[in-house]
């Protein structure tokens, strides 16, 4: 899983697995979120845009389906353990 740290008042860090259109996205306040069938230009969009709280509002919330990862803060987990979530 590719594993970014961006600057932005609303997401910490943004992972990706492209082998299985796998968003990871950790927010402020440190909920994570996977989001599944999310397009590698998404991501890399994501990364580029200048608001990342903007982007996501506008193409990734409601877009695609999602679970949030509830726990001890599992940082960026292994797409392997993500893969078993439930959509």
């Amino acid at each position: 899983m590719r594993v970014a740290t961006v600057e932005s008042t609303t997401l910490a860090a943004v992972g990706y697995d492209e082998a299985q259109e796998l968003l990871q996205l950790e927010f402020g306040s440190r909920a994570l979120y996977l989001y599944f069938g999310v397009p590698v230009a998404v991501f890399e969009a994501l990364l580029d845009a200048p608001s990342k709280g903007r982007y996501f509002n506008g193409t990734i919330r409601g877009r695609y389906p999602y679970r949030q990862i509830l726990g001890s803060n599992p940082v960026l987990q292994s797409a392997a353990v993500a893969a078993r979530c439930d959509r």
